[in-house]
């Protein structure tokens, strides 16, 4: 029997072609043109800008420009060169950026240069829409908000190992004639403050090991979501002429506690101002912040319920008398044993006050139905059958009581959430090409940091599309 034939129109050839095309489109294209939506994520003040500038229509697209520099970090191209040769060869990844000619690589960093602060505001743009997501999927982490400095190694002959190496010589050199120089002491002294080739790019002591490196602040929450990036490169010093400038010593370590600590409270007041309806309820950052003005401006000025910053020794000494412990919890007077925190005390027109009471201390049930509390211990310190009570305030010293007990296990497990923003910098360094790029231009290394946040961010948002949590954090799953 002979089969009947079709005539098929032009419209019907057209719409088989697409839906081969379509077809034949790889997964990660399909998954982001359906779940993206560009318009939503790149603010206005972004489109005018780049139209704007040129005062005629561009030949490559801005949506093009952010597409292209999203899959280079999803694929981990961590030269431009990469993502040009591929955008040459694959024509699938040419029209999903919108590109019908591949750029150049001056084109790629004259972007990068001309829009690094509209840039940020896509950044910022994601941060809001990315908020009531950490909600939904962790509620207490994501009230936690983490802080973490560190350094963006640059690409300068001060980084090369033979140029320590020179130094080094020099001081083993000056040791031979002076034995009283020590020559560790003497390499650092003679390393200079900053590049030769880029003042910004300053001597930093990041992860035990000298580098020059551009230094950047990166908030995040509980859930190892960044929610903040700050360069500290010159722009943000002149916002901020109040922060005191950093002084040199002959210790690394002490170098770097100081300027982590003079970052705390400029930064925290520009995420406010970027980011107004967002509030935390616990800040956890490490023993670099911990003084008083910290805790003050912490707890009275930004309102944290908590902060979770374990004491520095070096601020530690002789700070408590024998009757406290050096995490601020009173000793039995006889043995030194810690008393037992029994709550908060708030009455009407009092001071928040904590009660710790001796820990042999239990309760004990009355004939008449009641309880009362008795002291069981065998040499009490007190004629008090209730025992040892001692009463703190926390308002006369927030360094002590930072909103928790800090020898409670509650304080312990807080900080552990900690590992979360370190995390996400090294997901930002490594996954998401920011270290080891071949460049030390401020503005160039200033819009890579952001686009490593945009991209972290992206995930979140296609994770909670596809009701998939586990792919918030995890960049490089996209591509399988």
């Amino acid at each position: 029997m002979q089969s009947k034939c079709v005539q098929m129109s032009l419209s019907d050839i057209y719409h088989n072609v697409e839906d081969c095309l379509e077809q034949d489109k790889p997964q990660l294209f399909k998954l982001l043109d359906q779940h993206l939506d560009w318009n939503e994520i790149i603010p206005i003040s972004f489109h005018l800008a780049f139209r704007r500038r040129l005062g005629r229509n561009r030949k490559y697209g801005l949506e093009s420009f952010l597409r292209a520099l999203f899959l280079q970090r999803v694929f981990h191209y961590v030269d431009d060169a990469q993502l040009l040769s591929t955008l040459r060869f694959c024509r699938e990844m040419r029209e999903f950026c919108g590109f019908s000619q591949v750029p150049d690589a001056s084109k790629i960093t004259r972007f990068k240069q001309d829009f690094c602060n509209h840039i940020r505001s896509v950044f910022d743009r994601l941060v809001d829409l990315t908020e009531p997501i950490c909600r939904e999927m962790d509620a207490a982490l994501a009230d936690l908000l983490l802080y973490d400095t560190t350094g963006v190694e640059s690409y300068v002959s001060e980084n090369n190992p033979k140029y320590r190496s020179k130094l080094e010589a020099q001081a083993k050199a000056i040791s031979q004639i002076d034995p009283s120089f020590d020559p560790s002491l003497g390499a650092h002294a003679l390393l200079p403050k900053a590049a030769a080739s880029n003042p910004e790019v300053k001597l930093q002591y990041i992860n035990g090991h000298f580098c020059y490196a551009q230094k950047a602040v990166v908030l995040s929450n509980g859930l190892g979501i960044v929610r903040h990036l700050e360069f500290l490169d010159a722009d943000f010093k002149k916002r901020h002429p109040e922060m005191p400038i950093e002084k040199r010593t002959n210790s690394p370590h002490l170098d770097k506690e100081i300027g982590d600590s003079t970052t705390l409270k400029p930064v925290l007041l520009d995420f406010r101002a970027a980011h107004p309806q967002l509030s935390y309820g616990t800040f956890v950052g490490d023993t670099a912040f911990d003084s008083y003005d910290n805790f003050r401006f912490l707890l009275k000025e930004y309102h944290f319920n908590k902060a979770v910053i374990p004491l520095n020794p070096r601020n530690s000494h002789n700070s408590t008398s024998n009757s406290f412990s050096e995490n601020g919890t009173p000793l039995c007077p006889h043995d030194q044993t810690p008393l037992r925190l029994q709550g908060k005390c708030a009455g009407k027109n009092r001071s928040l006050r904590l009660k710790y009471i001796c820990p042999k201390t239990n309760v004990l049930r009355l004939p008449s139905g009641g309880v009362t509390r008795r002291c069981f211990c065998e040499s009490p310190c007190t004629d008090s059958p209730y025992g040892k009570c001692v009463y703190v305030y926390p308002d006369k010293n927030l360094r002590l009581y930072p909103g928790i007990a800090r020898d409670s296990e509650a304080f312990s497990k807080i900080y552990a959430c900690r590992t979360a923003v370190e995390r996400s910098i090294q997901s930002l360094k490594d996954t998401l090409c920011l270290q080891n790029r071949k460049t030390s231009n401020v503005l160039t290394t200033k819009a890579d940091l952001f686009l490593g946040g945009i991209v972290q961010l992206l995930c979140v948002l296609l994770a909670d599309k596809l009701h998939d949590a586990s792919l918030a954090r995890r960049p490089r799953k996209l591509i399988a």
